[in-house]
């Protein structure tokens, strides 16, 4: 039943899986870059659904299609999930100081730079 889901527990296992996903011009995955901003979970119609916001390192990046695609799916790899969403927003705009430490980390291990 939908209302027996530990919400939190399900958030770690999105999160897990957002790691997997990567700007293919940045060596760090979308979540240590900083772009999940918010992962919202409600119970429609007995049905989990998802809603991620999300940012994008630049508004002009050439592969926003392909993350929100890639970010939509890997929600819905999560067996809890019913529906999912990606919401693009660039308020606040990002910035490098949004990565976490493990992405400075993986960042300056390879040379990458923002």
């Amino acid at each position: 039943m939908a209302s027996d889901y530990n919400f939190d527990e399900i958030k770690e296992k999105i999160i897990e899986n957002l790691k997997k996903v990567f700007d293919p011009e940045i060596p760090v995955n979308v979540y240590d870059l900083g772009l999940i901003y918010e992962i919202n979970l409600s119970i429609k119609e007995d049905k989990l659904d998802c809603l991620i916001y999300m940012t994008l390192t630049s508004p002009a990046c050439p592969v926003a299609g392909s993350i929100m695609e890639q970010v939509k799916l890997v929600a819905l790899a999560v067996p809890e999930v019913d529906q999912a969403k990606v919401h693009i927003t660039f308020s606040p705009r990002w910035t490098n100081e949004m990565v976490s430490e493990e992405g400075k980390e993986i960042m300056a291990a390879s040379g990458a730079v923002i």
